[in-house]
């Protein structure tokens, strides 16, 4: 029977102090001891077939640790069960003590889920600003001309480049005295005439180029502003040609328009639509971040670490994939205050689930699921499909419980309507370009 002593020294950390008696742990030492027989070789003798004396009297020490590796992590388990304690880390293992018939013990200090408590909500306690987006027919203009954008075609053009065609070409960066450096050639390079960080001089050193032509550019190559020359070889020239604004246009888009006006509203109601949206995400992330301060849960640094662990392997990941290196450090350096606020968000959400008793079953999902079915008709075997996987059915689940926790919170707010002009959007993109 194991005999413990929990201790706490801080909201998350705990330190147990275990033992076992001799009793207790006789019968899994005793099968250890067989186990490990038949890995030892000894004149005279068939693996596992030794004599557990002469075993012990050559091997007690290593029977000893061999017993340890492979039990403590049990015996550990055990105690936890007893005390219902439940670690999100790996404990710190300390004044482990065992000898053949004496007890076994030692010590685990570990960090736990620190039990928070919500504080009493009251109507207005917080106020969250809602954006209003105004758009406006610029907005509707823009959609449309990135509308033909998406439907244009590329010419290869022999007759020189102009402003807005794509130069393939070949870069070889070149040093001071302008020889070509060895392994800093790249080919298949795009770029735009007239777009980025060209000036005047070097626009019109590509305005008019031709296939097979060179010309030298002097292009950024890195954020701080620094430059490097380069020889530009010619392989083609692109130009982006655009559809006209007519019914077979239209048709492209969307069969079931016949007009330009028809096509204007469709594309206003789009607008609307993902303005909308944009409005519904600040919102409800302004929300999240003014109960986390309100509430200001304590979190495990342990948890926040393991957040961390999981951003890291996916981030590398992805820049293995992207070519793009950041050390380990660099990327929970960034991602600290995310991971910080995202533990705490998840200690709250538990906490209102548990108070008011939110949860989704079987018939929430499957609503949700027909709703996306009736969005997008020709996919819906494709859609049931995916979602007969438990963990996709697990995201929809997650997301009605979000939106019932949401729901729950905006009792307790005060909205102040923002209105903001698109235009002013517009302005700030192009300001930060």
């Amino acid at each position: 029977m194991v005999n413990s002593k929990v201790k706490s020294i801080n909201e998350y950390t705990r330190e147990l102090k275990i033992s076992f008696s001799w009793d207790d742990v006789k019968s899994d030492f005793n099968n250890n001891l067989k186990k490990f027989s038949k890995k030892i070789k000894m004149p005279g003798f068939r693996p596992g077939k030794i004599p557990a004396d002469r075993l012990l009297q050559q091997f007690k020490p290593n029977l000893e640790a061999d017993f340890i590796d492979n039990y403590l992590n049990r015996y550990y388990l055990i105690a936890l069960k007893e005390l219902d304690l439940k670690p999100v880390n790996q404990a710190e293992i300390n004044d482990l003590n065992f000898q053949m018939e004496s007890e076994l013990s030692f010590s685990a200090k570990f960090e736990i889920e620190p039990m928070n408590k919500l504080p009493s909500f009251k109507s207005n306690m917080i106020e969250v600003q809602q954006n209003r987006y105004l758009h406006d027919s610029k907005d509707i203009d823009d959609a449309i001309a990135q509308l033909k954008r998406s439907h244009a075609r590329i010419e290869t053009i022999d007759s020189g480049a102009e402003e807005g065609d794509f130069v393939v070409c070949s870069l070889q960066k070149l040093d001071e005295s302008g020889l070509p450096i060895i392994g800093k050639k790249y080919d298949k390079q795009y770029l735009k005439v007239g777009a980025g960080s060209f000036t005047d001089d070097q626009k019109e050193k590509l305005i008019g180029i031709k296939p097979n032509e060179k010309t030298r550019l002097t292009l950024p190559v890195k954020k701080n502003g620094e430059k490097a020359e380069y020889e530009v070889v010619v392989d083609s020239v692109d130009r982006e040609v655009l559809p006209d604004l007519d019914i077979k246009f239209i048709k492209m888009v969307n069969p079931d328009l016949d007009s330009i006006e028809a096509l204007k509203n469709d594309v206003e109601e789009k607008i609307k639509s993902n303005f909308e949206e944009r409005s519904k995400n600040s919102f409800e992330q302004e929300l999240i971040d003014k109960i986390i301060e309100k509430v200001n849960p304590i979190c495990a640094p342990s948890m926040v670490d393991n957040y961390l662990d999981n951003i890291v392997k996916d981030l590398k990941d992805q820049n293995k994939t992207a070519g793009i290196n950041a050390s380990d450090d660099e990327i929970r350096n960034q991602y600290r205050k995310t991971a910080e606020k995202n533990i705490k968000w998840y200690s709250i959400r538990n906490l209102i689930i548990d108070q008011e008793k939110i949860s989704a079953d079987a018939n929430h999902i499957n609503l949700e699921i027909d709703k996306l079915v009736k969005n997008s008709p020709d996919s819906e075997k494709q859609i049931r499909k995916f979602y007969k996987k438990p963990s996709n059915r697990k995201k929809i689940e997650d997301s009605i419980i979000e939106n019932k926790i949401l729901d729950y919170l905006k009792n307790f707010i005060k909205v102040k309507i923002v209105e903001v002009d698109t235009k002013d959007l517009r302005n700030e993109g192009q300001n930060n370009e």
